[in-house]
């Protein structure tokens, strides 16, 4: 389910570029509000047939009676949580309209150790392996992302520089 979450996820962000790419009118930011708004509509459609289809809405009741620290305290976080995935998606559409789904992804994998670091600190959580792994492959991602731009960007700057003397050199000999 992580995979395929992961694999949903990837092909949302590129199909949101490509939107942007394909559209005949002028992006504004309207238009970037009314894709939030589709993708939002959707999802919640797309999930409450799912959790009507499991039985998970008699679920939460039982959920939010077993919750530690109240019931009411259950439901408020619930409410937080979509608030903040709403503003966080509207964060994510905004970066690709801005640059790319290629920075989004960036974006992800610099909080993923981020979030992990701020669970730990915050919440007092243990500091597993798993979460080492997480951390540690995370950066390397964004490390060598970063790494291979650098390298691309004096590759691009070389080859410049020697497009420009050729054609000095070029000019000169017709002279």
């Amino acid at each position: 389910m992580t995979v395929m979450g992961a694999v949903c996820f990837g092909l949302m962000v590129s199909l949101i570029e490509l939107i942007y790419i394909k559209a005949k009118n002028a992006i504004s930011y309207t238009m970037v509000l009314e894709i939030q708004l589709i993708i939002g509509v959707s999802a919640t459609v797309f999930c409450t047939i799912g959790m009507i289809i499991n039985n998970d809405f008699q679920a939460i009741p039982k959920e939010a009676s077993e919750y530690e620290i109240g019931e009411a305290k259950y439901y408020l976080v619930l409410v937080w949580c979509a608030i903040i995935w709403q503003l966080a998606l509207m964060g994510l559409v905004g970066v690709i309209f801005y640059s790319s789904s290629l920075l989004s992804g960036i974006i992800g994998a610099f909080l993923l150790p981020v979030t992990e670091i701020l669970a730990i600190v915050l919440f007092h959580e243990k500091f597993q392996v798993e979460k080492g792994v997480a951390i540690f492959l995370a950066l390397c991602g964004f490390v060598s992302y970063f790494y291979g731009e650098i390298e691309q960007s004096k590759k691009e700057k070389q080859d410049n520089f020697i497009n420009d003397h050729l054609d000095y050199i070029v000019l000169h000999q017709n002279n």
